[in-house]
């Protein structure tokens, strides 16, 4: 009981000076304790209780008093507190009326000064928005105005200055998805401008090589007007006469190809003024920018040369007219034009090695195409006019580097082309002037008619000029036109040799070979042909032969007409030489091979005629009706070529030499055609009246040779062509074979000239005509014996003739 209440005390002190969220374990303790403990300490904790309200009892008591003082004090505060608190609540609504208009002014001040802020921030965002604002603007008016490069650099620009600034915004966002768009954009446009370019330049190519050929043109004649003034200059003083007249024509010249420049000065256009060559250097520098630099490059190579090859492809017609040439031509130089200013003002787009690749295949391709078209070309003057275009498109590509040495070596094979087009003309010209002639000496009734004559041909006769007016000159009327257009043909042949970059030289040996071939070939060919027509009589042919002896000697003329228009002496080594010797000594040869051989034909004619009666038991007396004709016909023949003019001493000793081996001629061919009657196969039998009648033919034609028909003969040279048929017909008339027989190959013979084969032939056709008149007159029995012992006669000679004919092929 004793130890409980000091236990008691310890849990009342902890209650009262421990915090009241600790008085649990305090308490708990209460019951932890012995039993009744709860009791006894409840006794303690009111004996506490009570002894702590005496001593409130006792501290209130002793401070009444002076609450009671503090209470009247407080009830006297009091009234001075509600006259305060009115006090204060005036004053406060008169404050709170009074901070009204402050606190709203206040207010507007935070919003103005929120305001200024927000101002302020929007000021400095929009000073880094604007340049990208203003730029992107920028971007849109240049897409416009298509400026596509300064585009793409604003662009740039845009990408890495202004943008990374103002990333945040979506604006900013927008504009970055939309420059790749703007792009591609670009890209496209320019490249759509350059097909619309390349089409253009494909349009105007003709345009654009038509003026760079005419400048090129304008070029080379003023050069040549400046040379030809030079030249003037530094020979005035070795031929002042001559030069001065030269000079002031030069002059002239020179003068009109100034005032000709003057005037087309202001007219002179390039391929820059033809042809807006913007787009290109747009798209170029767009696909730099972009880094498709090397695309555009292998584009625009690709297209380009699918262009060449559109402009290398000529139009079948292009041979016919000459200015298919020249829009061909123009077209391939604007190409070219172009290409060559596309390489100098850009870098990289066109190389030279690029442009000389172009060059080459377009230059064996125009090669091809103008082989295979002149080969087409039948016209000279086209030809001609094909040179002078071929030599301005040479000219003008030289002029922008181009090499042009094939097209010169091209227009070499054009040349011998030009030279066969121009024989094929002159041949059609020497046939009508051959056609027109009448083949008759030309008359001259004055001296004026005269000297229109030579002033044509070089003719040279003193004992023609020694005669009185009117007279003949030898040659017909074909000559000095022959002549002229053999000197047309050799200026026509030098027009093509003009400007081809060759020397004197040179140009002489192809003037001198064209004409040799005009000489050798055309007018060859035009005479064998002329010689050979079948009106052409022997009168004609004997003029034949006089005017190509006057050709002949004008070639010479013909040599120095060359050397004066090439300025090449004729003594230069290789100066070739004109070869008309020989063609007029063929033709010549021809036309009296041509007079023998219609000689022949007319005596075959005559022949033909020949109606003999092999029959006949004795001749008529007199000879042949178709003999004694032929011989009319060939004395008169023969009469008109020894009256043919011999004003020359070279005319009549080559008309008497083409008379008398005509004359000879067709007395040898009369021979031998009479010979070849009498042995004539089908001929079985012949009478010794057929004989007789035969041999009073060939008595006739003795006659005729004896009768020098042709003067000039000596002896009886012209009686030796019947000399055959003469001891062939005495054998027979004579009868005389023992004496042939004996004599026989002895060169005393009588009948020398009768050889056992012939007589055998003739003998073996007697004798079957001797027995079939024996058959006829068999009544006759007189006759029979002496036709029986003439037959056992002739039966005997024949064998010997046969043992004859036999040793000879034994021999032989």
């Amino acid at each position: 009981m004793a130890e409980s209440l000091p236990e008691h005390d310890r849990i009342l002190q902890e209650i009262e000076s421990t915090d009241t969220a600790c008085v649990g374990p305090t308490l708990r303790s209460v019951y932890d304790d012995q039993p009744n403990a709860h009791q006894r300490f409840m006794e303690k904790l009111d004996a506490c209780i009570r002894n702590h309200d005496r001593e409130i009892e006792k501290m209130c008591n002793f401070h009444h008093q002076g609450f009671v003082d503090a209470i009247t004090e407080l009830l006297k505060v009091r009234a001075d507190a509600e006259k305060l608190k009115v006090q204060v609540t005036d004053t406060n609504r008169r404050l709170q009326d009074a901070g009204k208009e402050v606190i709203a002014q206040t207010e507007e001040i935070i919003r103005c000064r929120v305001q200024q802020r927000n101002i302020t921030t929007v000021v400095e965002k929009l000073q880094l928005c604007l340049p990208v604002l203003e730029m992107y603007s920028k971007l849109k008016e240049q897409m416009n105005v298509k400026r596509y490069y300064s585009a793409l650099k604003t662009m740039e620009q845009l990408e890495n200055q202004y943008l990374p600034r103002v990333s945040q915004y979506r604006f900013c966002q927008i504009m970055i998805e939309n420059l790749p768009k703007l792009r591609e954009e670009i890209k496209e446009i320019s490249m759509s401008d350059l097909k619309d370019f390349l089409e253009s330049i494909r349009k105007h190519s003709d345009r654009i090589g038509e003026t760079a050929m005419k400048q090129a043109q304008q070029q080379k004649t003023f050069g040549t007007a400046l040379q030809k003034q030079n030249n003037v200059n530094y020979g005035r003083n070795m031929h002042l006469s001559r030069n001065r007249i030269l000079e002031s024509k030069n002059e002239i010249t020179l003068k009109r190809t100034f005032e000709e420049d003057d005037e087309h000065e202001e007219e002179v256009l390039t391929a820059q003024d033809l042809v807006d060559f913007s787009p290109v250097y747009r798209c170029l520098h767009i696909y730099s920018v972009l880094g498709d630099g090397e695309i555009f490059e292998n584009y625009y190579r690709k297209q380009r040369r699918k262009q060449a090859r559109l402009v290398l492809q000529p139009q079948s017609s292009m041979h016919e007219t000459v200015e298919g040439y020249r829009r061909y031509f123009s077209q391939i130089v604007g190409f070219f034009v172009v290409e060559d200013h596309i390489l100098h003002v850009t870098q990289g787009l066109v190389t030279r090695t690029y442009t000389d690749e172009l060059w080459n295949m377009a230059l064996s391709k125009i090669i091809a195409v103008l082989r295979t078209h002149s080969s087409y070309c039948s016209d000279p003057d086209l030809v001609l006019e094909l040179k002078n275009l071929i030599v301005v498109f040479a000219d003008t590509l030289q002029g922008y580097g181009f090499p042009v040495n094939r097209l010169f070596d091209l227009l070499f094979e054009i040349r011998d082309q030009y030279n066969e087009t121009l024989l094929k003309k002159w041949s059609g010209l020497f046939r009508d002037i051959f056609e027109a002639d009448n083949y008759s000496p030309i008359p001259v009734a004055n001296e004026e008619e005269y000297k229109i004559v030579i002033s044509k041909f070089p003719f040279q006769d003193p004992e023609l000029d020694k005669q009185s007016f009117p007279k003949k000159l030898p040659m017909s009327q074909s000559v000095p036109q022959i002549y002229i257009q053999v000197k047309e043909f050799i200026y026509a042949s030098l027009k093509f040799s003009e400007s081809l970059h060759r020397s004197s030289t040179e140009i002489d040996d192809m003037l001198r070979k064209s004409t040799n071939l005009l000489l050798t070939r055309t007018l060859s060919s035009c005479l064998q042909n002329l010689i050979k027509k079948p009106h052409i009589g022997l009168t004609e042919l004997v003029q034949i032969i006089i005017n190509t002896t006057h050709l002949e000697q004008a070639c010479k003329y013909l040599e120095d007409f060359i050397s004066n228009i090439t300025n090449i002496s004729q003594v230069t080594v290789h100066t070739a030489r004109l070869y008309g010797l020989s063609t007029f000594k063929d033709a010549r040869h021809a036309a009296e091979g041509e007079i023998y051989t219609k000689l022949n034909q007319k005596i075959d004619e005559f022949i033909q005629i020949a109606d003999y009666d092999w029959t006949m038991s004795e001749s008529d007396g007199r000879a042949s009706g178709y003999l004694m004709d032929l011989i009319n016909f060939l004395r008169s023949t023969f009469q008109v070529f020894t009256h043919l003019p011999n004003n020359n001493n070279d005319h009549a000793a080559m008309s008497g030499k083409v008379a008398q081996t005509a004359c000879m001629s067709a007395c040898q061919h009369l021979s031998m055609s009479l010979m070849q009657m009498l042995l004539d196969s089908e001929l079985r039998q012949i009478s010794m009246g057929a004989i007789q009648q035969f041999n009073l033919d060939v008595i006739q034609c003795e006659l005729f040779a004896s009768s020098e028909p042709v003067p000039g003969f000596q002896g009886d040279t012209l009686q030796l062509a019947f000399i055959d048929l003469r001891q062939l017909l005495d054998l027979f008339m004579v009868w005389d074979w023992s004496t042939y027989l004996a004599d026989y190959g002895q060169a005393t013979s009588k009948y020398l000239r009768v050889n056992p084969s012939t007589a055998l032939t003739l003998l073996e056709k007697v004798h079957r005509g001797m027995k079939d008149s024996s058959k006829k007159n068999n009544i006759f029995a007189q006759f029979r014996k002496n036709d029986r012992d003439k037959q056992k006669l002739i039966e005997t000679v024949v064998k010997q003739l046969r043992s004859l004919v036999n040793g000879m092929s034994q021999h032989t």
